[in-house]
């Protein structure tokens, strides 16, 4: 973001020998900058690496620091530094002092004036930063830009940050020289149109992940359903109606359960989407109507809701370990071990249950590793360099394998005691019970889509085919010069 004039540095202790500057030649272009805090510094530090001459402008140059600034940047007044700049000028300070600059009118008249500041709050309704700069100075070609890029992507370099930067503009020859700019920087310019743009760039650095709020909600909500439900079965209605006290289950074995669950159903949502977009595909007979809203958003957040379905595996595997070392399940062993003995039984050999045992924990381990590879892909680095169909492959078909160990890993677990009545206390089916349930019917409906004359058929709606009822009509020279699967890419 942008800074005012301050004398310490934002990263203490760095220097400007970050980036080795380039050699400068006199062609080189001169850059503008107005203020000498933080964010002029790195930004100084990178335009001078990139072969830049680089005029910091600051309403007091003899309180900057010596040596703050890298070799070959010239500390001159605000005035002086606009009018040394070639074309382009950075405004590096806070949208309060703007109005510090309006003596600066007659020099930045023609110029490139770049501001690089944010928003203070997220829809103020108010006009944006940029839009305030650019009437103060009419005579300006006012750039918003560089403002989504911390000091320190700057002076560590584009590829150890966020290399994305977001610009807009009503004057399309400035853009373009901006755009220019933030290539040769290192940086992947994103034009997002006409100035209008700029509040929604400017608040974009106060966003705390505004993608993940409606997973991390559904998250919650299944966590708290889950629990709620256990808690009911086996904790409260076993103590109202017996006196049992089980609450010593609340903090560790309850939450491993519930954790269990809500994964199964996070994965399970992962996968629901897509499933019903091909239905709806499959009823229309076309791919070019518009999915519902509520549908787009839902499949937009796939990447999210599997993420956490791993967050909650892995817990769910760590809390599973951790099982052993409570004090409970010593006390558990030590009174089995006491009744075997007291009963005689000299050999507690169970083959079913052995059987049992390895079968469920070798499928969740099989389980967490295929959702691992998955969660590591989806990283943006790994991601990009795989092509569509590794992609695809990964994501969708070891996908639905994940989604395949998980339930048997769960099916495993549960074996025949569905089927007992003790395992319905109060007429409350288990939690693994319910869970099972969503992730069946998807990945039940995942196989019958692959039924041929169901796959055939979305194949050819997804190539660009229509059904007969949705095209328009034509005389009969038209149908017969036409293929029967006719469509755009």
């Amino acid at each position: 973001m942008a800074a005012g004039d301050m004398k310490t540095p934002l990263l203490a202790g760095s220097s400007s020998d970050t980036l080795e500057p380039l050699p400068c030649s006199r062609g080189d272009p001169v850059i503008g900058i107005i203020g000498s805090g933080d964010y002029s510094r790195s930004l100084a530090i990178r335009l001078v690496a990139s072969g830049y001459g680089v005029i910091v402008g600051s309403r007091d140059p003899k309180r900057i620091a010596k040596g703050l600034f890298p070799d070959g940047v010239e500390l001159r007044s605000q005035r002086e530094a606009v009018a040394g700049a070639e074309r382009v000028v950075f405004a590096a300070l806070y949208p309060e002092h703007y109005y510090t600059l309006v003596g600066l009118e007659d020099v930045l008249a023609g110029k490139v004036l770049v501001d690089v500041s944010n928003a203070t709050r997220l829809n103020s309704g108010k006009p944006s930063n940029a839009e305030m700069l650019a009437e103060l100075f009419p005579q300006s070609r006012v750039v918003k830009g560089f403002n989504v890029i911390s000091a320190w992507a700057l002076q560590a370099g584009a590829h150890s940050g966020s290399r994305q930067v977001l610009i807009c503009s009503g004057c399309p020859d400035s853009k373009a020289t901006v755009i220019q700019l933030a290539r040769r920087l290192g940086f992947i310019p994103v034009d997002l149109g006409g100035l209008a743009a700029s509040g929604n760039i400017e608040e974009v650095p106060l966003q705390l992940f505004p993608s993940w709020g409606g997973p991390i909600l559904v998250t919650f909500l299944l966590f708290f359903f889950f629990y709620g439900y256990n808690f009911l079965k086996r904790v409260l209605l076993p103590y109202l109606s017996d006196g049992e006290h089980n609450f010593y289950q609340l903090p560790l074995q309850m939450v491993n359960e519930t954790l269990s669950a809500v994964a199964l159903v996070m994965l399970a949502l992962v996968y629901l989407p897509g499933l019903l977009a091909a239905l709806l595909q499959l009823g229309r007979g076309t791919k070019y109507t518009r999915f519902p809203d509520w549908l787009d958003r839902w499949m937009c957040r796939r990447k999210e809701l599997g993420l956490l379905s791993f967050l909650c595996a892995g817990l769910h595997a760590v809390y599973s370990m951790c099982l052993t070392l409570r004090r409970a399940a010593g006390y558990t062993l030590v009174n089995t071990a006491y009744r075997q003995v007291k009963a005689g039984v000299e050999n507690s050999w169970v083959e079913q249950q052995v059987w049992r045992s390895d079968l469920y924990l070798s499928c969740g381990i099989l389980g967490l590793g295929v959702l691992t590879l998955l969660a590591i892909t989806s990283l943006p680095s790994v991601g990009n360099a795989l092509n569509w169909r590794e992609f695809t492959f990964v994501q969708s078909g070891l996908g639905y394998a994940a989604l395949t160990l998980s339930i048997m890993h769960t099916l495993f677990f549960g074996w025949d005691f569905t089927f007992f009545p003790e395992d319905y206390p109060y007429y409350l089916p288990p939690v693994y019970l319910l869970a099972l349930i969503l992730p069946c019917v998807v990945l039940v409906g995942r196989v019958l889509l692959e039924l041929p004359c169901l796959a055939f058929r979305l194949a050819k709606i997804r190539r660009g085919w229509e059904s007969s009822r949705l095209r328009p009509p034509q005389s009969p020279e038209t149908n017969r010069a036409l293929p029967e699967s006719f469509g755009d890419v």
